[in-house]
């Protein structure tokens, strides 16, 4: 073998040492503050765990997991490490376009709109839902409850308020979702930051949710999660699938994000498809009613 090639037994010890590191430092964050990580899918969690290892300036994740569990203060910052901040106003407008024209009719014969907006971040997505229902004449019916797990992102949420320089995207997302509006119309511009109205916060409820912990908190007639069932390894995701199914009422409806779809059983017994290229689902009448008659 020559000299400059790794060790390849060398490399494989290395690789299980750093599995039961991250391990005992995911347990120990769960047992000590409650937070469950520890069905996320390994490389996501692993390079998260990294970026704060160095961030720290610390020798190894174990050295890391000595910190967070006497500090909490690293603790916040490696839970903000771990949340999901990827986000956008109309984001993918082509599923805010079906929710429209196949989610919208659908919603208008109810008396009461109930939504659960699951992994919110900092709440981009929300507002688009409340200017979309606004445009339908829905709001004023509708209670959207917006969730997640990192209390710095809800914060930021609430306060409604976006870096002015995405306005130019978001604006564009805005029309190809089939906005009606100058998008300019829903905020002020404060600054470098662009405040949406107030009327569009009030039917929003901003609360910390955990996915891997928590349990259903209401009845709705739609859930929204995009793109965070896929940090999860199945275990995880079939729990937070059943939780949705468990929160929806008959006949509520489920959208997730592009990657993302429904385990075969589900599609086949629980859920019924809406959109499949935009993951919209319905789930099924338990009494086995025909919706035409």
């Amino acid at each position: 073998m020559s000299r400059l090639s790794p060790n390849p037994d060398r490399r494989e010890e290395q690789e299980a040492l750093e599995r039961i590191e991250v391990s005992l430092l995911l347990e120990g964050v769960y047992r000590h503050y409650g937070h469950d990580f520890r069905n996320y899918t390994y490389s996501s969690i692993r390079r998260r765990i990294w970026n704060r290892v160095r961030a720290e300036r610390l020798p190894t994740i174990s050295a890391l997991q000595a910190k967070v569990l006497h500090d909490p203060a690293a603790m916040e910052r490696l839970l903000a490490d771990f949340s999901i901040g990827v986000t956008e106003m109309f984001r993918d407008p082509t599923f805010f376009l079906a929710l429209r024209h196949k989610v919208v009719p659908l919603l208008r014969a109810l008396p009461f709109v109930r939504i659960w907006h699951a992994g919110c971040s900092t709440g981009e997505e929300v507002v688009s839902m409340a200017i979309l229902l606004h445009e339908e004449g829905l709001y004023r019916k509708a209670r959207l409850y917006a969730t997640d797990m990192n209390a710095a992102a809800l914060g930021q949420a609430e306060g409604g308020r976006f870096p002015l320089e995405r306005m130019q995207q978001y604006t564009k997302n805005y029309l190809l979702s089939g906005g009606r509006r100058a998008f300019s119309e829903y905020y002020t511009v404060l600054g470098e930051r662009a405040a949406f109205h107030p009327f569009l916060a009030e039917n929003l409820v901003y609360s910390q949710h955990n996915l891997a912990t928590d349990h259903s908190f209401n009845e709705f007639h739609l859930i929204v999660c995009r793109n965070v069932l896929i940090y999860f390894d199945d275990v995880m995701q079939r729990r937070v699938l059943e939780l949705f199914r468990s929160s929806l009422v008959p006949e509520g409806m489920l959208g997730l994000g592009r990657k993302e779809s429904l385990p075969r059983e589900l599609q086949e017994g629980a859920f019924e498809t809406i959109d499949g290229q935009e993951k919209l689902y319905r789930k099924c009448d338990p009494t086995g009613r025909d919706r035409t008659e």
